[in-house]
């Protein structure tokens, strides 16, 4: 029943692009919006009421890793979480395709390795890294994969690189979402490719509560 990774009382933010964002509303500061971290707070919740958790969103749709970093003092470190979830990525390889608008992985990692640095050094908050993921639904988007895997290896290697005395926790949101398009086609799980249907945020959701150690029963 207890968990090694969240404790009570714990302030705990999600944040990244549209996928974690979908709807929240920006004039209420406690909007969950309507996707995976609505769906994290209400079983979390309903599964471990001892635990009094408080959830954030601070999802932006669009954000690429350099525009998380950019906005990281004002929706992240001011918020004091105890707990910092981090899903991005996506855009960072979308852009290079529908944009011509690259952003190395170099780029990425030194933008992400500073955001889990400061909430480390600043906040000492544990984090939950998920994975960015796409389900291809056409050809072009298969040629996005040498572009994307190669972050999906630092979001790896920071979780591993932040993991001593469970201080992270990776959500492998990729490979979850392959292996499901595999029994039903992508379509039940994500719209674009990018984008989870109702279907695919619950099954991140789900993903992301056995990564924290609240399973369902």
């Amino acid at each position: 029943m207890t968990t090694t990774f969240l404790q009570p009382h714990d302030r705990v933010l999600l944040t990244g692009d549209s996928v974690t964002d979908w709807g929240r509303d920006r004039d209420d500061p406690t909007s969950l919006g309507h996707g995976y971290a609505a769906i994290v707070a209400a079983l979390a919740g309903a599964r471990r009421p001892d635990l009094d958790l408080t959830f954030l969103n601070r999802g932006v749709g669009g954000d690429t890793s350099a525009m998380l970093r950019a906005r990281w003092e004002r929706d992240a470190l001011a918020l004091a979480p105890t707990v910092v979830s981090v899903l991005i990525g996506i855009n960072d390889t979308w852009r290079r395709y529908d944009a011509g608008s690259p952003t190395a992985t170099d780029a990425y990692e030194d933008h992400l390795r500073a955001i889990l640095d400061a909430t480390r050094d600043r906040l000492g908050a544990r984090l939950v890294l998920v994975e960015p993921f796409l389900v291809p639904v056409d050809a072009a988007q298969h040629a996005w994969r040498e572009d994307l895997d190669p972050r999906i290896g630092v979001v790896r290697r920071l979780a591993a690189e932040h993991a001593a005395e469970h201080r992270a926790v990776l959500v492998p949101a990729d490979g979850l979402f392959a292996a499901a398009a595999v029994r039903t086609g992508p379509a039940h799980w994500v719209s674009d490719g990018v984008h989870p249907t109702p279907a695919g945020f619950g099954l991140l959701a789900e993903a992301w509560l056995d990564a924290v150690g609240i399973p369902g029963r």
